[in-house]
């Protein structure tokens, strides 16, 4: 399947942002994009980039394969991991990670959990998931499909779709609603400094925020 490409000075000014603002604007137009109980594991890492979707299911009377598919993900790209929410077995770690961070890929985003924290962290990979623990996914689960839909936390997740991640959680922005997104947010973010520069000037916050329209910075547009 060939992934629509986003150009990487928008990535690069998502880089900038925070995960909140991003929210604020998907809220703006309307669309779920909070990834509910992902969760960062190592923190004071950012990850940003188009995603390459893998959906596990479980194994069957003949074993399949937890699969090698990060050979083929570009660096830039971010590892989209639908194990369904599984909490009983994992489908990354440690091997994974070092091998994800020296071909250049963004980050890893797991509907399940990992493992090998300690080496991860030494690292510093970027990993979200709904947690760890240490037993393994194989012969539990298998490859279903690659590069195809996906569901995390309830969230339609495509191929190219934009995933971003920092210490507050995780997102989705839909691949054409990719630069719409980034230019409200910028805006929010631009308004939210305007509130922190009256307020550290002496205004008070109600007025500091009456000024900027704060309350409906992320009240969904009129149709």
């Amino acid at each position: 399947m060939n992934i629509p490409k986003l150009d990487k000075a928008i990535i690069e000014e998502y880089k900038k942002l925070d995960s909140t603002s991003i929210s604020d604007a998907m809220d703006k137009i309307g669309i779920p994009s909070g990834l509910y109980g992902i969760k960062p594991i190592t923190p004071g890492t950012v990850m940003c980039g188009q995603a390459f979707t893998v959906r596990y299911v479980p194994c069957g009377e003949v074993k399949g394969t937890v699969g090698d598919f990060l050979d083929d993900v570009e660096p830039g790209q971010v590892c989209v991991l639908d194990n369904g929410g599984r909490d009983y077995c994992t489908v990354w770690g440690d091997i994974m990670a070092m091998t994800a961070s020296l071909r250049g890929i963004a980050g890893t985003l797991i509907y399940g959990v990992c493992r090998d924290i300690k080496d991860i962290h030494k690292i510093k990979y970027p990993i979200f998931s709904n947690g760890f623990y240490m037993v393994t996914g194989k012969d539990r689960v298998e490859v279903a499909a690659i590069n195809e839909p996906v569901t995390v936390a309830g969230i339609k997740v495509c191929p190219g779709d934009l995933i971003f991640g920092d210490d507050t959680g995780a997102l989705i922005v839909p691949f054409d609603k990719v630069e719409k997104v980034l230019e409200i947010a910028k805006e929010i973010e631009r308004k939210e400094d305007i509130i922190r520069m009256h307020v550290q000037s002496g205004l008070s916050l109600r007025e500091a925020r009456a000024q900027t329209g704060y309350h409906h910075l992320q009240t969904k547009e009129a149709e």
